[in-house]
């Protein structure tokens, strides 16, 4: 090893095995609030969002994918939200002085299914007792007595009048149909029409005279017979009610009893008592229907009791009898009815309709003085859902709209009266969506004002890692797993740090770790064991790697064949290994790349070839314009800088970003002006600085395993390794084969600060530092490079000279 060598402790990070607490996954406790420390941010926003009620104070969980968002905010709210009070139940009812406006009745947890089951059992009472009730002998005597009462008046008015008549000296005669007619009767005998007609004018026009003044007084008994029968109906009716009232003052006192307390049920139940004395004589004995006139066809018999019936029923919009402390809702698809609650339609007889019993309860009325918890992907998606939401939130009311068949035309519906609100929304998304919102959209900010952002990742000490393993145990509990031994334990702790890809920190990415055990588990089944042991693991993380790296593989093999030009053994002017990495779909890899410069007498300066193809991204340009700056700090404080070249990534076909790739073209470019060739037993990574720091990337572990992919398939020297930013040492969470081969010394990672430091390893040579007298020492690779730049400084004004 060389001085600055990595030592193998700092290529990866060992959880000792002796260092967890458990010999296996059986032993650890129950763990409840471990993943609560991981995310204090928001734990904060969640104990205030706890605090905080009303419909203003709402939360947006911001965090990536994978980081078991929902899932977090579930749990959280469930465990808190279990020791909170049971919301009441919510029912509709019929609103009988305004039927198309049903009424909302909101009753203690319980209750409303405890009042909708009594309501069915009176009402299937009073529909089998009532018709009933009219043919016991004491209202049917008293039936009989009025009734009698009403036909002896009758009968004396009857009387009276024809005596009127014959009186008068005419005959008065009855239809069926209650038609008078008045005869005239001449020495008690009735004439006919034909005897009428000779008799002698004087005597028709008198006779006509009297039955006029006849009949004038015969109509005001008539209307005494009227009156009468008016009144015998009256009384009639005002029997049966109070019959009828007996009979439900019986029925009904269990409800009255029960929900005595509720003014709105007291009160329904009075109007409903009043709507069945109203409607008192559908209850009485019907003539049967006529038969169709038309053979074979049956009418459908009309059914006013049913109907009137129906105007009792219960809605219970919301149960919360099995309902433990507050709700906590996950709306998964937050479709406008789904969300704000809906009016059913039923088909009858071809027409639709619709009543308070079609009335559906939405997310919101189930979250209603609880918790609702919605991603923001999946409601932006409905925009009448978000705008419904909103506009919720703002009114303090779950209203319950019709859409009814579009903007213009509405058919006839009902508006059931708004739910007074109080919940609190839990809107899961992106950084990216949260920033969305807040700028687009001016309601969010007002009605969101709690922000919880989870973080990727904590740091990796003694507490966390013991923290995490209670959680990991919690995994095993929930997704019932066979239990993980210590070494599958510790062997997890690794796997997360290199999720996280930093030896000091644990991934957060609970998720990504759940799957794996998972796997681990299964395939520890599939070998008859009792528990997941380190093989099981191992192999779990090596097959998901293998299902996902076709790609990888497809490249490695054109590296094998020679096909991609990249050289890992002998030396080159002006040609560097640099890294890059690669992600298809979830799986990220490493990869080399061939990176090369040319240089020439000319002023066309340093040509960035991927950015003429338009091949390469702003921070790469970026990349390229701090090299060209570095090169003019170091060699043009006496001379211009006066060359045409160029720099490209040899074989890329594809877009080129990112500026990790800047310190191996530095590198390249400064070989190709000093003429010192650089070894390609090496890849460089690193980003370069103008004051020539080599910078942190990203990828460093991918990107080293990589190059020693292709190294270990061409076979390996013992000279070869990667280049690295010192910054860069502790993201290293490196594969077992590469640390054995680093152990074993046939690879090398070598950490730097400065590209000076790069240069040195590349090229066996000094780079040179500038002395007093401005110039660099011979023998350096600074000091060529200077002379090489003055000469083409030269060339190109002897050129310029002789045109």
């Amino acid at each position: 090893m060389t001085s600055n060598e990595l030592t193998l402790d700092r290529l990866t990070s060992r959880q000792e095995p002796s260092e967890i607490k458990y010999n296996s996954s059986t032993e650890i406790p129950e763990s409840k609030y471990d993943y609560d420390q991981f995310q204090p941010r928001a734990l904060q926003a969640f104990r205030m969002a706890l605090a905080i009620k009303g419909t203003c104070h709402n939360l947006y969980l911001s965090g990536d994918p994978n980081l078991g968002r929902s899932y977090f905010a579930r749990e959280y709210f469930q465990l808190r939200a279990a020791k909170q009070e049971t919301p009441p139940d919510q029912l509709y009812l019929h609103n009988f002085s305004q039927q198309d406006h049903p009424i909302s009745v909101s009753l203690p947890a319980g209750r409303g299914k405890e009042f909708k089951n009594a309501m069915s059992e009176v009402v299937s009472q009073i529909k089998e007792q009532l018709p009933t009730w009219f043919e016991r002998e004491p209202h049917v005597k008293a039936l009989e007595q009025i009734s009698r009462t009403f036909q002896d008046e009758r009968e004396d008015l009857f009387t009276n009048m024809e005596g009127l008549a014959k009186e008068r000296g005419f005959s008065l005669e009855i239809d069926d149909h209650g038609g008078l007619t008045l005869i005239p009767l001449v020495e008690g005998r009735i004439l006919n029409d034909d005897e009428f007609e000779r008799l002698d004018p004087d005597v028709r026009k008198s006779l006509r005279n009297a039955a006029d003044d006849l009949l004038a007084e015969v109509t005001t008994i008539l209307r005494r017979i009227s009156k009468t029968e008016e009144g015998f109906r009256k009384d009639e009716r005002k029997l049966h009610q109070d019959s009828a009232k007996e009979l439900l003052k019986d029925l009904l006192s269990p409800l009255h009893e029960n929900f005595n307390e509720f003014d709105r049920i007291k009160e329904y139940l009075g109007e409903l008592e009043e709507e069945l004395l109203d409607n008192i004589e559908l209850f009485m004995p019907k003539e049967p229907q006529a038969a169709s006139p038309i053979p074979g066809l049956q009418l459908p018999e009309a059914s006013p009791v049913e109907e009137l019936f129906s105007r009792f029923e219960v809605n219970l919009l919301v149960d919360n009898s099995k309902t433990e402390g507050a709700p906590v809702v996950m709306a998964d698809h937050p479709t406008l009815f789904n969300l704000l609650g809906s009016i059913e339609r039923e088909s009858e007889m071809g027409a639709l309709y619709t009543d308070f019993t079609l009335i559906r309860a939405g997310a919101i009325h189930k979250a209603n003085h609880g918790y609702l918890i919605v991603y923001a992907d999946d409601i932006l998606t409905t925009p009448s859902s978000w705008e419904g939401l909103l506009r919720a939130l703002r009114t303090g009311q779950a209203k319950i709209e019709d859409p009814g068949d579009g903007e213009h035309i509405r058919t006839k519906t009902i508006e059931p009266e708004p739910i007074p609100l109080d919940l609190t929304v839990i809107l899961i998304g992106s950084e990216e969506t949260y920033e969305i919102l807040l700028y687009n959209d001016e309601r969010f900010g007002k009605y969101f004002k709690l922000k919880a952002h989870m973080q990727l990742s904590a740091k990796r000490n003694e507490d966390n890692v013991e923290r995490f393993v209670r959680v990991l145990g919690k995994i095993i509990d929930d997704s019932k797993l066979l239990p993980f031994e210590r070494n599958s334990l510790a062997r997890i702790v690794d796997y997360s740090s290199r999720l996280a890809e930093d030896q000091k920190k644990l991934s957060l990415r609970i998720p990504l770790i759940k799957e794996m055990m998972v796997e681990a588990s299964a395939l520890a089944k599939l070998d008859d064991k009792e528990s997941v042991d380190l093989p099981a693991l191992e192999e779990a993380i090596s097959m998901k790697d293998f299902r996902s790296n076709l790609y990888e593989d497809e490249y490695m093999n054109e590296y094998d064949r020679e096909v991609i030009k990249v050289e890992t053994s002998g030396q080159g002017i002006g040609v560097a290994n640099g890294l890059s990495v690669t992600m298809f779909g979830d799986y990220e890899f490493g990869l080399p790349h061939r990176i090369s410069c040319t240089i020439g007498v000319g002023h066309g300066g340093i040509l960035d070839l991927e950015r003429e193809a338009r091949m390469g991204g702003p921070i790469h340009t970026k990349g390229m314009m701090i090299i060209k700056s570095y090169l003019v700090g170091l060699f043009a404080q006496d001379k211009p800088i006066v060359l045409t070249g160029s720099l490209c990534f040899e074989q890329s076909y594809a877009g080129i970003e990112g500026d990790s790739a800047s310190g191996a073209e530095l590198a390249a470019l400064l070989s190709g002006l000093s003429g010192v060739p650089i070894k390609f037993d090496y890849a460089f990574t690193g980003a370069v600085s103008q004051s020539g720091t080599i910078m942190a990337i990203g990828g460093v572990s991918r990107k080293i395993e990589g190059f020693f992919e292709v190294c270990r398939r061409r076979g390996l020297n013992g000279k070869q390794g990667v280049i690295i930013p010192a910054d860069n040492v502790l993201n290293l969470m490196l594969r077992n084969e590469v640390v054995q081969a680093v152990e074993n010394g046939e690879f090398h990672i070598y950490p730097v600060k400065t590209i000076e430091e790069a240069i040195f390893i590349l090229t066996g040579m000094e780079a040179g530092v500038k002395g007093e007298d401005g110039k660099f020492p011979e023998g350096t690779l600074y000091r060529k490079a200077d002379e090489r730049l003055a000469e083409l400084a030269k060339l190109a004004s002897l050129a310029e000279c002789k045109k």
